[in-house]
Order: structure tokens, then C-alpha cells, then sequence
């Protein structure tokens, strides 16, 4: 049976989406306001997407989607760039599959690749709204017109509003953590410098954060994350402030030092961040509307410091896809049993990530490891520098082969090395305060 499909939204979630809906047959068009990237190669815009022009790490399961569900962006993403790496567990073994590449390499193979696939209409538009009949999604209005189908795909990210009204509140919010970020390249010849994993480099400090992730070909970002309470860090979105903090932390330094790499980019706020989790479902507890499902950031948004982003969206749409597969156009138990498997496999990334998040401001703010409650899963893994046997729960929770559950069987280990009065050490460097001083005395008066 042939499924007319329309998907909002020409990110990555929903042209992997029509791809794997074309290449069973179905006729899908996807709807996107930007035009996508210049003929000629040169300056991708894509206004209204934030972390387009921001870090992102690609773990296996991206990789995994593509080549079953489009393979020509595969491809095309290798083809353009995407450096297939290994992965450490942290027991010792390694997963092949990850990829280092920026967004915007990926986004490039991913929109070339929907153009070519048949079946699939990419149709530069704005969706006005989605169209109902006998209580049931079938279309969208795209510009005023109406587009007919029988299943509707909301993948327009966590900033679509079209049918947010549409929806119960979501789980979560805002995390209470800030970041900018600015893009360099390797100068040729240099040798890498010190890496954490395949894909960053991470350091520890008092009150904040710094993780580099590689790209292709040299190019990788820095991130200087904060808390949004600390506003004396603000004017770290400030080059010579950036600048100067950069220098000053020796972790960071030996890859931003220009005899090693040059700044390709402003520095680039990213902005209070966000975990949210929103399912299938309205205010009433039944389905926001059957013959509409949501897949990406529209369901599941966590902040990058793992860089699970894409990991989360992808899997959706490997799921929707065989749940089309398996149903058809019976759109009812499509939405009905997406949503169960929202609750079950995206809704604990989201909520690892608020208990994580929150702890980690806390503890900038001064206060210690709550032992009493709860440990938030860093905490666990930190653990693992003191009792090795920690280590092997810590890798399928982080390749996301397994559910933040999956760090319960260790978590009394990781308490009793904290009840010995362990903490993790910093990295070296300055301290939140002597930060906030060098980023003073670089500022902008």
C-alpha cells in the first residue's frame, strides 16, 4: 500500500525520514523554509537552526541509520568529508561507526542526496498548519495551499511552532547552562593535540567546563560552557575575551595556540540550553492528533555535552520507519506505539540529562555530591578513576547501546568511593574566579 506522506521540516530528522519512506514506495513531500545551501558551495545560512553552525558529535547509531534508510547520503557525507572513527567504551574495547564531521558537512550530503532520491518532493515553503478531516490529520497547508496525505511527519525541531498548541507540556526546560563555542582550523603539519576520545577533548574545572570536538579535516570547535546564572562569563561571546580565556586554560590552549590552528569563525553564542521531552500526546492523554507524529528535537532535545542530539533524533526515525512498515496506513497504532516507545527509549535521555545538568550547576554553585540522593550518571562514571569495576557498566551507556538505567548496577560502587571523600580533581587551570578575571580584563569596557 503506498502511504502519501508530508513532512515538516527539511533538517536531517525529515529528510532521512522521505528517503526512507521513498525508497519503500511511498510518495512524500517535505516542506522547509530555507532554500538550502548556494549552487557554487559557498556560505550556508540556515537561519533559524542554532546549532547548525555549532559542535556535534556523531556516534555509530547515525551511521548505522543512514546506511540502512539512505544510503546515498552516506555516501555523499563520506564522499564530502565524514571521517569514520572507533569509539572507546571505557573498558578497554572500542565500537566502529562514529564519524567526526561538522553539521554542516552532514547537512550538505544529507539535502543533496533527498534531491536526487525519487519519491521524494523537497518543497521550498512555510507549513501555515495541518489540515484535519473526521478528527484526523490529512495534509498540511503549505503557503496557503493545501497538500493532501495520510500520514503527517512534524519534524520541524524544537523551535517549531506550527502544532505546539497541539501538544501536552513538555518534561523539562531550560538546564541552567550556557555555552559559546568558536570553530578553528589545524595548521597543516601539527600534530593533534591531546584528545580525551576519538571525537573531543574534555576538561574539568571549578565552576565550568571546556570540550573540543573534532571535525573533518582538521576543523574543530571549543566550547567554553557555563553557568547562565554567572554573569561575569557572558563576555566570554566577546573574540579577545574568548581569546585571552583560551590562553589561560592549558588544556585548551594547546589546540587553540596559533602556531597550531586558526580561528575560522566569530566566536558563537549558543545560548541558555534546553532538555525537553514531549511525546505523541495532547493535554486530554490520547494522541495530539492521529495521523500526525512528531520524530527529532521535537520529542527529544539534550544538551551537547555528550553529544547525543542527532544519536536521538535518528533512532526515531528508524523506529517510525518500521512501524510504517508494520502498519501501513493504520496511522492510529503508528502514533499509539511510537509514543510507547518515546517513553521507553527517548524520555530517559532527556531525564539523565536534567538530573545531570542540574547536580552539575549545583555543584559550580559550591555544593557538594549529594550522596543521599540519586547520583546523576557523571557522577557515576567519574567514580570509575577510583574502582576500575565501574568501568564496564560505563560503555554502553555511553555508545547509548544501553539506558541510563543501565548505570544502576554500579551506582552503590560509585558511593562508597565518594564516601571515602574522593572527589574527581580538576583539570589545570584557572579557577571560575581567576577566569571571570582574565574574561574581565579582556572585555569590552
Amino acid at each position: 500500500m503506498v502511504v502519501k506522506v508530508a513532512v515538516i521540516g527539511g533538517g536531517p530528522t525529515g529528510l532521512v525520514t522521505g528517503m526512507g519512506l521513498a525508497r519503500r514506495g511511498h510518495e512524500v513531500v517535505a516542506v522547509d523554509r530555507d532554500p538550502g545551501p548556494p549552487g557554487d558551495g559557498g556560505h550556508w545560512a540556515r537561519r533559524g537552526v542554532m546549532q547548525f553552525h555549532h559542535a556535534h558529535a556523531f556516534r555509530p547509531q547515525v551511521g548505522e541509520v543512514l546506511r540502512a534508510e539512505a544510503p546515498a547520503a552516506w555516501d555523499a557525507w563520506m564522499a564530502q568529508g565524514g571521517e569514520p572513527v572507533e569509539l572507546p567504551l571505557g573498558d578497554g574495547r572500542t565500537v566502529p561507526g562514529g564519524v567526526r564531521s561538522r553539521r554542516e558537512t552532514f547537512e550538505r550530503a544529507v539535502r543533496a542526496a533527498a534531491l536526487e532520491q525519487p519519491g521524494l518532493e523537497v518543497r521550498i515553503g512555510h507549513v501555515d498548519g495541518v489540515t484535519t478531516s473526521r478528527g484526523r490529520a490529512q495534509g498540511v497547508r503549505v503557503d496557503g495551499v493545501d497538500l493532501e496525505a495520510d500520514l503527517v511527519v512534524d519534524a520541524s525541531g524544537r523551535s517549531g511552532r506550527v502544532n505546539r498548541h497541539l501538544r501536552a507540556p513538555g518534561v523539562g526546560g531550560e538546564c541552567g547552562i550556557a555555552y559559546v563555542d568558536r570553530v578553528y582550523r589545524l595548521r597543516p603539519g601539527v600534530a593533534l593535540p591531546p584528545m580525551t576520545n576519538a571525537i573531543a577533548w574534555q576538561g574539568t574545572y571549578v565552576g565550568y567546563l571546556v570540550i573540543v570536538f573534532l571535525h573533518e579535516k582538521g576543523i574543530f570547535s571549543a566550547l567554553i560552557i557555563r553557568s547562565t546564572a554567572d554573569r561575569e562569563l557572558v563576555a566570554l561571546r566577546h573574540t579577545r575575551a574568548f581569546e585571552a580565556a583560551a590562553t589561560a586554560i592549558p588544556g585548551l590552549r594547546a589546540w587553540t595556540d596559533p602556531d597550531v590552528s586558526e580561528p575560522v569563525t566569530h566566536v558563537l553564542p549558543g545560548g541558555p540550553l534546553l532538555n525537553v521531552y514531549r511525546g505523541q500526546r495532547g493535554l486530554s492523554g490520547a494522541l495530539a492528533l492521529p495521523g500526525l507524529v512528531f520524530v527529532g528535537d521535537s520529542v527529544c532535545t539534550t544538551t551537547p555535552n555528550f553529544g547525543r542530539g542527532l544519536t536521538t533524533s535518528l533512532t526515531q526515525v528508524g523506529e517510525l520507519l518500521r512501524l510504517v512498515d508494520e502498519h501501513g496506513d493504520d496511522v492510529g497504532a503508528i502514533g499509539a506505539e511510537l509514543d510507547a516507545w518515546d517513553e521507553a527509549r527517548m524520555r530517559p535521555w532527556v531525564e539523565d540529562h536534567i538530573t545531570m545538568d542540574h547536580a552539575l550547576v549545583r555543584r559550580w554553585a559550591g555544593d557538594d555530591i549529594d550522596l543521599s540522593a540519586r547520583l546523576p550518571s557523571d557522577v557515576i562514571m567519574m567514580a570509575a578513576a577510583q574502582d576500575p569495576s565501574i568501568g564496564a557498566a560505563i560503555g554502553p551507556y555511553v555508545s547509548m547501546q544501553a539506558l541510563p538505567s543501565s548505570l544502576d548496577a554500579v551506582e552503590d560502587r560509585a558511593r562508597a568511593v565518594y564516601r571515602t571523600g574522593w572527589r574527581p580533581p580538576p583539570d589545570p587551570g584557572p579557577s571560575r574566579d581567576e577566569l571571570a578575571d582574565v574574561v574581565a580584563a579582556a572585555a569590552p569596557a
